[in-house]
């Protein structure tokens, strides 16, 4: 077998994670990583164990050796890297949001079908165990015709006003901060573990701190706690702390969900629960190997991940035999095996979100806003 290579572009939290991923497959090679301008290269070549390093994006996907890129970028590096890439005959592993506009993303899209190039949008929730599992209870039918689907992602790590990070400022992450980071991420899962398309929704969101206070040097994604006052700058925000939306999915199935990043003791809880004429299931992110089953006339049940007991279907997505965890760091495992998988089969139907899911989740974004700004409710197209 042909071994991959790679290139990483971005190496903060989240670019982290996948070069771990990519090590974890073995038929990958890590080839290089591409840094910011402000970056110490050597510095992170060094502690990566990767000898190549550039801040340059151009020259490395140009590079002919390269097979694929990820792009684990502030949000509005997106567009131009991907277009940069795929123009060169690479294959695209991008993080959400796909990119910081609608019109940016239909031109990915376009290019990517033209081209033929695998493409994937990382919307990773949807590949732990019991998400798929939860999938395939749905397609069954075992929940009967869905009524309801309600849920939240909340986290805290921006509750504090001296809590920073770029993602904050829309010119580095665009105009939506919480909709576009975790928002997409539930909406996304929703519509894969359910089949169905949100077809309308009324929006309202809110900025609870209108300025923060931005240290007067760089820290990372979840940390940044114990600076001092005078470390700080004024920054007025401009992005949304908190979101809730009701909307319609289907023909008569209603729902609603929040986000939130400013709530107190949730630090990643991505929760959801779906409830149908016969039953329900509900889903807690914090504790990602259970599901639990709702009934009306007989007891509960609260399955744990165990591949041998899951759907045939679900049973792929688990390597570890029950009682062992499969967590956050799993999934990106998960997405990497069926993205390589496709490139090195030409004819496999990709099993993975691609552009057009990024696309998707920017046109519920757009939805959202318009609601907000028009205080009613809107059509999703």
């Amino acid at each position: 077998m042909k071994k991959l290579n790679a290139v990483v572009f971005g190496t903060g939290f989240v670019g982290r994670i996948h070069i771990e991923g990519i090590r974890r497959l073995g038929n990958v090679e890590l080839y290089a990583i591409g840094v910011g301008p402000e970056d110490d290269g050597k510095k992170l070549g060094a502690e990566l164990c990767v000898d190549r390093v550039s801040a340059d994006y151009a020259t490395l996907v140009a590079d002919p050796a390269v097979d694929a890129v990820h792009i684990c970028t502030p949000n509005a590096s997106h567009f131009s890297i991907a277009k940069a890439a795929l123009e060169a005959g690479k294959h695209v592993i991008c993080e959400k949001p796909l990119a910081i506009s609608m019109d940016e993303a239909r031109q990915l899209v376009d290019l990517a079908n033209k081209s033929g190039l695998r493409n994937c949008t990382f919307h990773n929730l949807r590949f732990y165990p019991m998400i798929q599992q939860a999938r395939r209870i749905c397609e069954s039918g075992e929940l009967g015709e869905i009524l309801i689907v309600q849920g939240t992602y909340s986290q805290d790590w921006l509750l504090y006003e001296t809590d920073w990070n770029w993602r904050l400022i829309s010119a580095e992450g665009g105009k939506s901060r919480t909709l576009a980071d975790i928002g997409s991420h539930w909406c996304d899962g929703m519509e894969h573990v359910t089949g169905r398309r949100i077809t309308s929704l009324c929006a309202d969101i809110q900025t609870f701190h209108k300025t923060r206070k931005r240290p007067k040097h760089a820290v990372d994604t979840f940390s940044g706690k114990t600076l001092r006052p005078e470390d700080y700058d004024d920054v007025p925000i401009d992005t949304e702390d908190y979101a809730a939306v009701l909307f319609r999915i289907g023909e008569r199935t209603r729902g609603c969900f929040t986000v939130s990043q400013v709530s107190a003791g949730r630090k990643n809880s991505y929760r959801f629960e779906i409830f149908g004429t016969k039953a329900g299931i509900a889903w807690d992110g914090e504790k990602q190997d259970e599901l639990w089953i709702g009934h009306r006339s007989s007891p509960n049940q609260l399955l744990l991940k165990d591949p041998s007991l899951l759907k045939p279907e679900a049973r792929s997505y688990a390597d570890l035999p029950g009682g062992h965890s499969e967590g956050y760091d799993d999934t990106f495992k998960q997405v990497f095996r069926h993205f390589y998988r496709s490139i090195e089969n030409p004819n496999a139907i990709p099993e993975y979100p691609q552009f057009a899911d990024g696309l998707r989740q920017l046109t519920i974004l757009d939805a959202e806003f318009r609601s907000h700004e028009r205080q009613g409710w809107v059509h999703v197209e």
